[in-house]
């Protein structure tokens, strides 16, 4: 389905970088489909990358869960078919790509681009459509020239508002100098009748078909194998919590996260050299499309991240399914886990101790897990984008050509 074949209601362009596997991405895909379902805007999205190489995993736009998302909603998805090994110059767009880009756009009312990468396509576009810039972390200057571009979108009028989904997002680039007027803050949600709690017996047989004890004790993981995510400092906290807890075991989820990766390989190897025994109640699964059912079976969900974090999708959706979340005090992480689970420093020994008391606590806790359910809704969060997005367009109506 064409956007030029919805000629009722707010249109709406999704660019996304390409389509692989990461927090950001899967909340944004939630955002498009949840609204283009709600009948009263209708959206489309255009990749820049039909495939794209991260942590050492080659991830096709048509195998990934997001792209399957959008489309079994009625999203029309294309893309200008680049691929990250094709060693093309990610700054610049043959006439026929930006020919394909500006069709798409001219066929939106607004432009939402995921994340501000994407940015450096609509700048090179001489296309009148307001740009909303949806950001996801809290670090503008580990991003390089997206910042820039971002900047430049701000500077020449095109940026009409800016979504960032915690407040720490909002003050790291009101700092670098995005004008705080255009600054919304939308906190992430969840679809809550994905993300719950399971029955004891439920529980049991997950833990079954992850290889995992009935009555062990798990932490798990989900993050990719990038440095923004720490995963040394996980390795040698889990080092220290097997150590401890002759019941722990320890789930790794995420791009990257599997034996197909040697720097994973090797950051094992260096941990648990000596003691094999305490590998193999390590468990690499890598990226996973059924997260909702690791988190089921874990006692703790854990993040050990050290800078770029906003507001971890990961902490939310395990804490919703039961496990108690445990993290460093990145980004907004400490407000979300706040009467729900615990803040630590970066120290390995500090770590493995508060996985092993947020276990102990784990049914002390699980009441306010409950109660807190309702401010992590995605419901509210998709009222808070369509509000952006319909505000920006009556804004913008008396600026923009017909479609």
């Amino acid at each position: 389905m064409s956007l030029n074949s919805s000629p009722h209601g707010l249109r709406v362009l999704s660019l996304y970088e390409g389509f692989f596997s990461g927090g950001a991405r899967q909340l944004h895909s939630t955002v498009v489909a949840g609204l283009h379902a709600g009948g009263r805007q209708r959206h489309a999205a255009l990749s820049i990358h039909s495939e794209v190489r991260r942590e050492a995993t080659l991830q096709r736009m048509a195998d990934d869960q997001r792209f399957r998302l959008l489309r079994s909603a009625g999203v029309h998805v294309s893309s200008l078919g680049r691929s990250t090994d094709d060693g093309l110059d990610p700054r610049t767009f043959s006439p026929r790509e930006l020919h394909h880009a500006a069709l798409e756009v001219r066929a939106a009312h607004v432009v939402m681009s995921l994340k501000e990468q994407p940015l450096r396509l609509t700048n090179a576009l001489d296309v009148d459509r307001p740009v909303v810039a949806c950001l996801h972390r809290s670090d503008p200057e580990h991003q390089g020239t997206a910042l820039d571009d971002l900047l430049l979108a701000a500077g020449e009028g095109r940026l009409a508002a800016v979504v960032c989904c915690a407040e720490s997002t909002r003050d790291a680039y009101a700092a670098a100098g995005v004008p705080r007027s255009l600054l919304r803050v939308v906190p992430n949600g969840i679809n809550l009748a994905r993300f719950r709690p399971v029955s004891d017996a439920r529980r049991r047989a997950l833990r079954g078909g992850f290889g995992l004890p009935v009555d062990a004790h798990v932490v798990v993981f989900a993050a990719r194998f990038d440095t923004m995510k720490n995963p040394g400092l996980f390795v040698a906290a889990a080092r220290q919590y097997l150590e401890r807890d002759p019941a722990g075991h320890v789930v790794m989820c995420g791009a990257g996260m599997s034996d197909a990766n040697p720097d994973l390989v090797v950051e094992l190897g260096l941990a648990f050299g000596d003691r094999p025994d305490l590998l193999a109640r390590v468990h690499a699964l890598g990226v996973r499309p059924d997260m909702e059912l690791v988190y089921a079976t874990a006692d703790v969900v854990a993040l050990t991240s050290v800078f770029g974090e906003a507001a971890p999708l990961c902490l939310i959706e395990g804490a919703m399914c039961g496990a108690i979340p445990v993290t460093t005090p990145v980004g907004d992480s400490a407000r979300i886990v706040e009467g729900i689970g615990f803040v630590t420093g970066f120290d390995a020994a500090e770590i493995a101790a508060t996985w092993i008391e947020a276990t102990a606590r784990r049914g002390e806790l699980a009441g306010a897990l409950t109660a807190a359910r309702p401010r992590f809704s995605h419901v509210r969060m998709l009222t808070g984008y369509a509000t952006v997005l319909e505000t920006v367009h009556r804004g913008a109506g008396a600026q923009l050509a017909p479609v």
